[in-house]
């Protein structure tokens, strides 16, 4: 009598609902409870609850009564085995509508249980319980804390198990699949590899065998499964899912395909890109032609969007251009590979010229630009691109690209300055960042490209009078903080230290094609004092060396120019510069064993010898701009004698074979040994004390000898 049935009207049930609550709070005993509980469930599975009867069911009883309906194992007389569970579940369901319990922690605690339900089999009884757990996940997902739990408390495995398993609901299980890596992919392929693989092995089998809109549905779910990180590439099974998706791409990019049929076709493309560069495509005829119909669509996309942009078509084709940039970034580099390429030359040559047009539509885009645009994450995108292009190709389209530069540099000062926020499009920045976004560097990738740039009078003119040099210099400072809060262990070459590294590049080509420039410009003053302060520091850690040879030949070439900066004047921070100079210089050779001859021979000490391809150049530029700073700086010499250079320098030539000794190397040690002699009598003492004029002699230093011999 307690418990009348549900009645039909609305407002009799929200009066029974209330009663039902009522004796939910004041029960005496479970089976009480439990009458007016299934009262409350039928209500809450009718969806006949608002958040106020949600919040009003919570509060009389809490989390801790379908608790313990979860692990109660003796349901009522005549009620399936699960009917305790099922209740608690719906009740956990409905209380998860509500965002901030769906993230309490006593729904967070019971993952493992909901991850459990979803693996176990699952009847006609039991398809209500599956569906409240996959609601209940869907709520956590949703919240703050969720998507961590989630991963750490194994809901990916057994989402992957659930879906495999092609039981009810399996299609919820690969949508929160998707949710779940969207935010935090690396973490998910990091715990799950294995289990994710099989869901790719599955998707990408389904992918190659449909031959109907399945095909092209299964495009657009595909990128969400395909890692930025290794396990593709690293095991057989990985190996085997590229060889999947390349074949049905090569069926779908074959065919005549609609617009809404190539577009995720193209994105798939890029995502693999992304993934794994051009290793998915096979080497051999087949695989040559579909790279090079790959970019070509691509190319022909970008040409149809942006040549004559109609703003509203652009923004919705933002997103498959951007993929269409990833394959144009993949063409540039398949174009310049040497080393087993993927194209014959014939269609690398074909390529540029389609890849030129395309990159003209690039350029014609970015002209347009207006100012209120400037944030948008598909400009950014477009930028890229073209560094990509301008890194490599400097020789086409310079009309245009001259015409761009004062956009491109403006550009990238305002994303530096602003520390732009914006969040990229998927394909706009090759890095995961679990759902954070990242301030966007324009500079990093125009770099390359304002390297080559420099060294040319036009664009460089352009690029001076534009306050490049300024807009670099403060970049370097920025990047130079970046790399030393960054580890000092061994590690890749980070984006930060290639950014220094071309950073240099752009300014030696300043340094020795616009001296004035170097002279008048206290933004060069201000470089040089950083300079001075970051070779000592660079040094010692060999793992920076490159990037040590791009400052040290920098500092000294611009101390010739700036030789009369108070900063040069013999203060602390320049004697540990060239001290540190002199020492990146003089520990690049060594005498080894010469195995054609019993003798020894000059070598590349080996330190030196993994980046010695990087740093040859600029090892010689820096002998040379050493030997033009010692007649300007007096205290030079003696931080040679302090290093023991001429010392060992004497040693080295005396012992080695000569013939083993370049005429290359032969002069850049004469012009540092003459300057050192002309300024400092101890320095050719030294030089006389260790038979100096006997191995000048025999190396054929003309110069070195006739210096020595001078009183």
């Amino acid at each position: 009598p307690r418990f009348p049935a549900m009645a039909s009207d609305s407002g009799d049930r929200h009066a029974t609902l209330k009663r039902c609550l009522g004796v939910l709070r004041d029960a005496r005993n479970d089976s009480e409870q439990f009458a007016a509980l299934l009262l409350v469930t039928k209500a809450v599975r009718a969806g006949e609850v608002d958040a106020k009867t949600r919040r009003q069911i919570f509060d009389a009883i809490g989390f801790t009564f379908p608790t313990r309906l979860l692990i109660s194992r003796q349901p009522p007389a005549d009620c399936p085995p699960h009917t305790f569970r099922a209740l608690g579940l719906t009740l956990l369901a409905c209380f998860c509508t509500d965002p901030e319990l769906a993230g309490h922690s006593q729904i967070l605690n019971k993952i493992p249980t909901f991850n459990d339900i979803l693996l176990s089999p699952c009847d006609s009884d039991s398809t209500s319980m599956v569906d409240d757990v996959y609601q209940c996940l869907s709520a956590v997902l949703a919240t703050a804390r969720g998507p961590r739990e989630l991963v750490t408390k194994g809901t990916v495995s057994a989402l992957c198990q659930a879906y495999l398993n092609g039981g009810h609901g399996s299609d919820r299980a690969l949508t929160l699949l998707v949710g779940l890596l969207a935010i935090a992919e690396a973490k998910c392929w990091q715990r799950d590899a294995p289990q994710l693989l099989a869901v790719l092995s599955k998707l990408s089998g389904d992918f190659l065998n449909a031959e109907d809109m399945t095909k092209f549905e299964l495009c657009e779910l595909l990128p969400h499964f395909i890692p930025l990180s290794p396990p593709l590439t690293e095991n057989s099974q990985g190996s085997k899912c590229l060889c999947r998706l390349y074949k049905g791409l090569a069926d779908i990019l074959g065919s005549k395909l609609s617009q809404s049929q190539r577009d995720p076709a193209l994105k798939l493309a890029a995502s693999l890109v992304q993934a794994c560069g051009a290793e998915w495509i096979p080497a051999g005829s087949a695989g040559s032609k579909f790279l090079a119909l790959l970019v070509n669509l691509a190319c022909v996309e970008v040409r149809l969007t942006l040549e004559e942009p109609d703003p509203v078509e652009v923004e919705g084709k933002k997103e498959v251009v951007t993929a269409c940039y990833v394959l144009m970034e993949m063409g540039i580099q398949e174009c310049l590979r040497e080393e087993n390429p993927l194209l014959e030359n014939a269609q690398k040559m074909q390529l540029m010229k389609i890849m030129e047009e395309a990159f003209g539509a690039v350029m014609f885009y970015l002209r347009q630009v207006i100012q209120e645009d400037l944030q948008d994450p598909f400009i950014f995108a477009s930028v890229r691109v073209l560094g990509a292009w301008m890194a490599e190709e400097t020789s086409s389209l310079k009309q245009e690209i001259c015409e761009l530069l004062p956009f491109l540099v403006e550009y990238a000062r305002k994303l530096f300055k602003e520390g732009s926020p914006a969040v990229s499009l998927p394909q706009a920045e090759l890095v995961s960042t679990e759902g954070s976004a990242l301030p966007q560097d324009a500079l990093r990738f125009l770099l390359p490209g304002f390297c080559h740039l420099t060294a040319e009078d036009r664009p460089r003119d352009i690029l001076i009078s534009e306050g490049a040099p300024a807009l670099l210099c403060e970049y370097f400072l920025q990047q130079w903080e970046v790399l030393t809060f960054e580890s000092s262990a061994p590690a890749p070459l980070t984006s930060t230290e290639m950014s220094l590294q071309t950073t240099c590049g752009v300014f030696l080509n300043l340094v020795v094609t616009a001296p004035d420039l170097v002279r008048r410009d206290k933004t060069f003053s201000s470089l040089m004092d950083v300079l001075l302060k970051s070779l000592p520091l660079l040094l010692p850690q060999k793992h920076h060396l490159v990037l040590a040879a791009n400052v040290a030949t920098l500092g000294l070439m611009m101390a010739r120019i700036l030789a009369g900066s108070a900063a040069l004047q013999g203060t602390q921070s320049a004697k540990e510069f060239f001290g540190a100079a002199i020492r990146f210089l003089s520990q690049a050779h060594t005498a080894q064993a010469d195995p054609s001859s019993d003798g020894l021979a000059v070598a590349v000490s080996p330190t030196y010898m993994s980046a010695w391809d990087d740093i040859r150049e600029l090892w010689f530029l820096g002998m040379q701009a050493l030997a033009g700073c010692i007649p300007l700086f007096p205290w030079l010499p003696d931080a040679a004698l302090q290093a023991r250079w001429l010392e060992g320098l004497s040693q080295l030539l005396s012992r080695v074979a000569p013939a083993s000794v370049d005429f290359e190397l032969i002069t850049a040690f004469q012009a540092v040994l003459v300057e050192l002699a002309r300024a400092s009598e101890q320095c050719r003492g030294v030089i006389l004390s260790h038979h100096g004029t006997e191995w000048a002699n025999l190396y054929g230093m003309a110069a070195l000898e006739q210096c020595l011999a001078e009183q």
